[in-house]
């Protein structure tokens, strides 16, 4: 089953959302809010091939006032991986898993190529 990770007041959430429903694509919905990735869940799509920087949400709010820009080069992998799953306002959202890929963030042509 495919699994679509976001935030109901995201606005790049819900225009996912919209696309993915337009395409009839199946798949549970989890609010990041509600029930964060974890640990083994980061790691697992970290070791997939997605950098941990394309993990953070870097125009968030808790991002900025952590001062994690700075903060996050001096972190290790595991560091930043229990970092990302303590607060899923530190994660980049939408987050669309299927059987073979895992996409961070929403862009068009990205999720057109999964379908």
């Amino acid at each position: 089953m495919n699994l679509f990770i976001c935030y109901s007041k995201c606005s790049t959430c819900k225009k996912a959302k919209v696309f993915l429903d337009k395409e009839n694509f199946s798949y549970q919905e989890r609010d990041i809010k509600e029930q964060n990735p974890t640990f083994e869940e980061l790691k697992k799509w970290h070791e997939k091939g997605i950098p941990l920087k394309k993990m953070f949400n870097t125009s968030g709010n808790l991002y900025k006032e952590m001062k994690l820009k700075e903060k996050i080069l001096n972190m290790t992998e595991e560091e930043q991986l229990k970092l990302l799953s303590i607060n899923g306002m530190l994660v980049k959202r939408p987050i669309l898993i299927t059987s073979n890929q895992v996409l961070f963030g929403f862009k068009e042509e990205e999720y057109k190529k999964v379908l």
